[in-house]
């Protein structure tokens, strides 16, 4: 299993260099040429999401993301460490319902370009692990 790690300033200039990295790897890991616009869009919200959550939050902490390639499978996670709220917890004050439901769209668009996604969230941070199969590289026979 290879992983590579990525991790920047929660900044959205960022974003787009996260974006280039995921897809030249998930390309090398053997994602089907026809996914990989959007493995980019994919990665793209994921990034921008976790950005705008360290950014509301104040968070100083790096957006991390693994890119890990597996047998028949590439996956994605993009972390945050912007506490969520947990079930029967309070919710912050203000814009809290418009950062809700802003969340939610952009968990939307993922789940509308990924067949494989898994969200987990909790008080000390939350991630999204995106994964697509992979097709091993054709055998050359001598």
């Amino acid at each position: 299993m290879a992983t590579v790690e990525l991790r920047f300033s929660a900044l959205p200039e960022h974003v787009r260099t996260a974006r280039l990295v995921a897809a030249a790897v998930a390309r090398r890991a053997g994602v089907d040429e026809a996914v990989l616009d959007e493995v980019r869009l994919a990665v793209g919200e994921a990034c921008s999401r976790a950005v705008g959550l360290h950014q509301t939050g104040g968070i100083s902490a790096p957006v991390k993301v693994l890119l890990i390639e597996e047998e028949k499978q590439f996956s994605i996670e993009v972390g945050d460490e912007a506490p969520h709220a947990v079930p029967g917890g309070r919710s912050g004050a203000g814009d809290a319902d418009a950062e809700v439901e802003e969340d939610e769209m952009g968990l939307a668009v993922i789940s509308g370009l990924v067949d494989d996604v898994e969200v987990s969230a909790g008080e000390h941070g939350g991630s999204i692990k995106m994964t697509w199969p992979t097709t091993p590289p054709p055998t050359i026979l001598a």
